[in-house]
């Protein structure tokens, strides 16, 4: 149960003030003797922990999965292959699997959209990189609008898609080769940005390495970057500033 979950069952005389103080007391965090879970950090930060899937052995990856779903109820794993999807499945019966966006996703309470947010693409190779994104916001609660195949080759067709793009709280330009496209959305839209660059191009374009130094360089304002192939880190970012926006807008409207 969450926080504010307890808090209203005491309210509402569902739980005693006894069984709410002992869950409070509980440490914040699981020690499995391998890895210590952080039960706590959707207390603190307002998203409960996601679990980087590569590179973890399979008997860790299932107890991390297995745990952190009866006490959260929904997990997501990031960078997962369909070999340790398989084995989460497991003991997680009801686990889904993106193989485009690399996602393992247990969802055992739902799960609310709201605001905006836009994810756009410069090719269709940058597509598994933005549904990460799209998918982790739309994990913890944001609306996604997903506007793909919109480079700077034919600027026609990001024209002829703004409104979406213009009216999100915030906004993910997800990129590869020369990254150009961060900065074109930066000087037509009045939100923040996201700059995403990916590892696809020919051998100059470095792994990425000549998208990032052009995103870091952008002329542009309102741009942040994060790392190459990062879809998840802006996913998350993106959910804290559309939480934010709908904040403001409920403190302007109540």
């Amino acid at each position: 149960m969450e926080t504010k979950e307890i808090l209203e069952k005491v309210r509402n005389g569902e739980i005693s003030v006894e069984a709410a103080e002992k869950f409070f007391r509980q440490k914040p965090f699981e020690d499995l003797g391998f890895a210590k879970l952080d039960t706590h950090r959707k207390i603190r930060t307002g998203f409960g922990e996601v679990v980087f899937c590569s590179g973890k052995r399979d008997a860790h990856l299932k107890q991390i999965f297995q745990k952190l779903a009866e006490k959260e109820g929904n997990v997501l794993g990031t960078r997962a292959s369909r070999e340790q999807y398989e084995l989460i499945r497991t003991l997680c019966p009801d686990a889904v699997y993106d193989p485009l966006a690399r996602l393992v996703k247990v969802i055992r309470k739902p799960v609310e959209l709201r605001g905006s947010v836009a994810v756009c693409t410069a090719g269709t190779a940058d597509i598994p990189v933005a549904e990460e994104a799209a998918q982790t916001a739309e994990f913890f609660g944001s609306k996604v609008n997903r506007v793909y195949d919109v480079g700077v080759s034919g600027l026609h067709r990001l024209l002829a898609s703004l409104d979406p793009i213009q009216e999100a709280n915030c906004v993910i330009a997800v990129a590869g080769m020369e990254g150009a496209l961060p900065s074109v959305l930066g000087g037509l839209v009045s939100n923040p940005v996201i700059a995403v660059p990916t590892s696809i191009g020919y051998g100059a374009s470095l792994q990425g390495i000549s998208a990032l130094l052009t995103m870091l360089n952008s002329c542009a304002n309102g741009i942040a970057v994060v790392n190459i192939d990062n879809g998840y880190g802006a996913g998350y970012m993106a959910t804290q500033i559309n939480r934010l926006a709908l904040g403001k807008d409920e403190e302007h409207h109540g």
